[in-house]
């Protein structure tokens, strides 16, 4: 039976202000009923009806709100996970079914797989390469234009300089190139040692163009690779119809962004078999709930379906097998060293992976005069990347004892997401 925390419960928030308000609903005189089994939380407060899919992370409540999960329903899950003795197990109400079989339902034809038209596909593909290899030429002149004269002279350049050639790579149906063309501009004015990391970005976009030069050379691993750093990504529809990994998939962490047209989710799972790393993502109109079907500190049986490339990472949940349970058993790699290991061994398959996951076992919280580090077993350190309220946090959750970690590796050091200690995760961010 899986058992939450409240730091599982306030991950699942919308804002702050859920949180607070729930808070509030949390203690057992304010329902007038509640139950659970296996599958389901539900209750009674006021006059609204909530219940909960342990097995989904789903959401029902009679309430106006248009959050979701609403405070009704996060003050549910708090009581539960504050006073389980106060939440008793019976048979759910016949509302509550009704709404699980609709759920499951919903579900099931969402899962079944269509049949792709190869004829149509191959057309829109072969038109799209065009464009993409097109726009691949003109990105290698800037490229070449922009070494010519110098690293120095990019740092005066206006922001329209960086957007107008972002803009024609959009136009050549290459978003992803556009969107690394635009961190550029965030580069040069990033502050010491800018021009070192400007030259490994215009080095990253030059392979593309190289490997776009010779595309149809190329193995197929590396094709998708490519296709995917341009940014033609595939369809879930092609990506649920290739093969599905099985595996006990462990929900280490997640990141949201927050930018003006869109939220974007990242969700790392680590497989206890395999031991995989996959990333779920997943973006919303602003202001839109985020999917919440995968909470940081538990563990799923799931079929993944892997995007295709030289290092698959990316994947979709292609069927969920029963219940989410706790994670019991942190499953870090215990130095450093190994994390970083696998990451060598991930960019020399794919030199244009942005960001991979580390997931560390016994490390120690350091503050140190030039910022915050984690330290392993060896005596080997990484530079931590987060706020002060983060800091205190993980520095809290530790108390200068080892925890565990997961973050994203990304080139300034380690972002942590959560840490494990006293066999519960916690999310910082």
């Amino acid at each position: 039976m899986l058992t939450w925390t409240s730091e599982q419960v306030a991950a699942l928030a919308p804002d702050a202000a859920s949180v607070s308000a729930a808070r509030g609903l949390a203690s057992p005189g304010a329902w007038s009923s509640t139950g659970h089994d296996d599958r389901a939380l539900w209750g009674r407060i006021r006059s609204y009806d909530v219940a909960v899919d342990l097995a989904g992370a789903g959401f029902s409540c009679s309430c106006p709100s248009r959050k979701v999960p609403c405070k009704h329903a996060l003050g549910l899950l708090l009581l539960w996970a504050g006073h389980p003795e106060c939440v008793g197990a019976g048979e759910p109400p016949a509302d509550v079914v009704r709404w699980l079989a609709g759920r499951a339902d919903r579900a099931a034809r969402a899962g079944e797989r269509k049949e792709v038209d190869r004829e149509a596909q191959a057309r829109r593909a072969a038109d799209r390469a065009g464009r993409v290899a097109a726009g691949m030429e003109e990105l290698d002149l800037w490229l070449r234009d922009l070494v010519r004269q110098g690293l120095a002279a990019a740092q005066h350049r206006p922001y329209g300089y960086w957007d107008e050639v972002a803009a024609r790579m959009v136009d050549a149906q290459a978003p992803g190139a556009a969107g690394q063309i635009r961190r550029m501009a965030g580069i040069v004015r990033s502050g010491e040692g800018w021009p070192g990391r400007l030259l490994a970005q215009a080095g990253r976009l030059y392979l593309l163009t190289r490997a776009w030069a010779r595309f149809d050379t190329l193995d197929p691993a590396t094709q998708a690779d490519a296709r995917a750093a341009a940014g033609w990504s595939w369809s879930s529809q092609e990506v649920l119809a290739g093969p599905a990994v099985r595996d006990r998939w462990q929900v280490v962490g997640r990141a949201v962004i927050e930018e003006e047209r869109y939220r974007i989710q990242r969700t790392w799972l680590l497989g206890v078999e395999s031991r995989r790393a996959a990333l779920i993502l997943e973006s919303v109109p602003a202001f839109a709930p985020l999917p919440a079907d995968l909470v940081p500190g538990t563990e799923v049986d799931a079929d993944l379906a892997f995007f295709p490339g030289a290092w698959p990472q990316r994947a979709l949940v292609a069927r969920l097998h029963g219940a989410a349970a706790s994670i019991v058993e942190w499953r870090g790699v215990s130095t450093i060293g190994d994390g970083l290991a696998d990451h060598a061994r991930a960019l020399a398959a794919n030199p244009w992976v942005d960001r991979l996951p580390l997931v560390l076992s016994d490390v120690v919280p350091v503050a140190r005069d030039d910022g915050w580090w984690a330290r392993d077993v060896s005596g080997a350190a990484v530079r931590l990347q987060l706020d002060d309220a983060q800091w205190w946090t993980l520095a809290a959750m530790s108390g200068g004892a080892p925890v565990g970690v997961a973050g994203e590796w990304q080139e300034l050091g380690l972002r942590p997401l959560a840490v494990w200690a006293d066999r519960r995760l916690v999310p910082l961010s």
